[in-house]
């Protein structure tokens, strides 16, 4: 069938491409022509050393067009806009048979191509089991698509926080999840409290429809705002998305009685918070978390974005070709970016002109 081409990390700020065999796909295979694959946190850290995984096919946010399908799928044909759901998950275990897939004991455990650890999405062609691979609306722009996956762990979120019509909820942050967060909230029937320090991102923040904005470089005037406009009950609903643990520390004195706190980001460096026992005990606070959705988060959030029902005009920063990975790399860890979208297709990549390494499969073996 031919070769294709998949973006490797193969050590700290080493990017080489790999060229490996295709192969025609069986049973309920899908093989997957990768349009646009987004570059996430966990692959930042892995190309910074943080989490050293090498060599390491990262991109678990990826769109693309159905190429071919094996004889038993159903769901989707050649031609269709597809995303594809990179988070293994056993089927087997307590968790997956409870309904909560997302704490699957396997989970990031990927290994889509062969030979490569990780989700494999930053690659010209994915072969994905058909239950992983999520139909798009024919008019679905390809980049917009690739954010399925952030879309629905916010959804995860939202859903774990049980807002109620009418009540407060502050975001903490409005990097590209903080965005999502309000969008949702709004979309729940929550009035929206904003909390960010950087100006542009306060502008966006209004641009999502947060009903309030507030500047939270002095945490003691913003915690002094949210009581004002809560008559002193604090508020209903806490996101964090900020890896901050202070700012998570911040987050649990925003919220009142009864109140909800979701830790939605990770933590790095994970270091211990304060916490008053009797304040949750008296309050009935929740001090929850959230992490990565479930197939019916990502079919949520499949659904909203070919319906356009969530705006994301202005969350993908930059759009950058394969060939030029590196480059997208250093925007992606810009701190005031959004998304950098990385371009698969072999058509907008010309890597005679590139200055990644491309390996073939002997020289692989070898």
């Amino acid at each position: 069938m031919g070769k294709y081409k998949v973006s490797v990390l193969s050590d700290r700020h080493e990017i080489t491409i790999h060229e490996l065999d295709l192969r025609e796909p069986e049973g309920k295979e899908v093989l997957v022509k990768i349009d646009s694959s987004a570059i996430c946190t966990l692959e930042q850290r892995v190309y910074e050393g943080i989490r050293k995984l090498y060599p390491f096919a990262g991109g678990h946010e990826a769109s693309g067009t159905v190429e071919k399908v094996g004889k038993k799928v159903k769901t989707v044909k050649p031609g269709d806009k597809v995303v594809i759901r990179t988070l293994n998950t056993c089927g087997e275990c307590h968790y997956c048979r409870s309904g909560n897939e997302n704490q699957c004991v396997v989970s990031y455990q990927a290994s889509i191509h062969e030979g490569l650890r990780g989700p494999g999405g930053i690659a010209e062609h994915m072969m994905i089991d058909a239950k992983n691979v999520y139909k798009m609306a024919d008019d679905v722009d390809l980049e917009y698509a690739a954010l399925t996956e952030p879309l629905a762990c916010c959804i995860h979120s939202v859903n774990n926080a049980h807002i109620e019509l009418g009540e407060d909820v502050v975001v903490m942050g409005v990097g590209i999840m903080g965005a999502f967060h309000i969008q949702l909230s709004k979309l729940r029937g929550a009035r929206v409290i904003a909390c960010e320090i950087d100006e542009k991102r306060m502008e966006v923040a209004k641009k999502m429809g947060a009903d309030i904005v507030l500047n939270s470089t002095n945490m003691e005037d913003v915690k002094a705002k949210v009581n004002e406009l809560t008559e002193n009950r604090g508020a209903d609903v806490v996101f964090c998305t900020v890896p901050s643990t202070k700012v998570a520390e911040d987050c649990i004195h925003l919220t009142g009685k009864l109140g909800r706190v979701i830790m939605y980001t990770s933590f790095h460096p994970d270091n211990p918070v304060p916490i008053s026992v009797n304040h949750v005990h008296s309050s009935e606070m929740i001090i929850t978390g959230a992490v990565s959705p479930r197939n019916k988060d990502f079919q949520t959030a499949a659904r909203l974005i070919s319906n356009k029902v969530i705006n994301l005009e202005g969350l993908i920063t930059a759009t950058v070709p394969m060939m030029d990975i590196e480059e997208a790399y250093k925007k992606a860890l810009d701190p005031g970016a959004y998304r950098v979208i990385i371009k698969c297709d072999p058509a907008v990549n010309d890597y005679s002109q590139s200055k990644q390494q491309v390996k073939t499969k002997e020289m692989i073996a070898s």
